[in-house]
């Protein structure tokens, strides 16, 4: 199973001026939330970012917030840690999601899976990154495979203080079913061949 760009949402978590310093490898899982940024400005995947009470921590980084400005991107306020508690749901059309299948459906080939009408283009996969990792990454996750969207978290562009808390939330999304991937895992699957025509340019974002 590999990511589909057009099937795709990007949801940026809680990237905050008075957070990221306290985040561990703060510096690089930044620099990879704006390329993810970046890549999905090129390819048309439209991006969701939101602030965790942003008049105590700030707002979004300035390197990031600059691609978000370019992309017409939304940023959701929230006071909640789980952003699905703070409009994200709406944000991302859940009237348009697949309906739930049962039983192991998810991994049938495309062709058996119940068809979505064209009338109704879905973008059900959500690949998220965020911080901290523990917290508003993780309960925002959650709600969102609950909610039957698959999740992909990036996590090379995710954090939290402490390594612990970080490697222990992936433990626990892997375990609830979320896709784990890095920043290039997601840039060659949206790509799929070195004859995409936007090649170079997403290479470039990741040398």
């Amino acid at each position: 199973m590999l990511l589909e760009a057009e099937e795709c949402q990007l949801v940026l978590v809680d990237y905050q001026t008075r957070l990221m310093p306290a985040i561990a490898d703060g510096p690089a899982v930044l620099a990879n939330a704006v390329r993810l940024a970046r890549m999905a400005q090129a390819l048309g995947v439209p991006t969701t970012a939101t602030e965790q009470n942003p008049d105590k921590l700030g707002a979004i980084a300035a390197e990031l917030a600059s691609v978000l400005t370019e992309t017409r991107a939304h940023v959701l306020p929230k006071m909640a840690f789980s952003a699905c508690g703070d409009g994200l749901l709406e944000t991302l059309h859940p009237t348009q999601r697949k309906p739930p299948q049962a039983g192991n459906a998810r991994s049938l080939p495309k062709h058996l899976q119940k068809a979505v009408p064209e009338s109704a283009p879905v973008r059900n996969t959500i690949v998220i990154a965020g911080v901290e990792a523990h917290i508003c990454l993780l309960q925002t996750a959650l709600e969102l495979l609950d909610a039957q969207f698959e999740v992909w978290v990036v996590t090379d562009a995710c954090g939290s203080r402490t390594e612990r808390n970080r490697d222990a939330a992936y433990d626990r999304l892997a375990g609830n079913g979320a896709e784990l991937v890095t920043t290039e895992m997601v840039a060659f699957e949206w790509l799929r061949s070195a004859e995409h025509p936007l090649f170079r340019q997403i290479q470039g974002l990741i040398k």
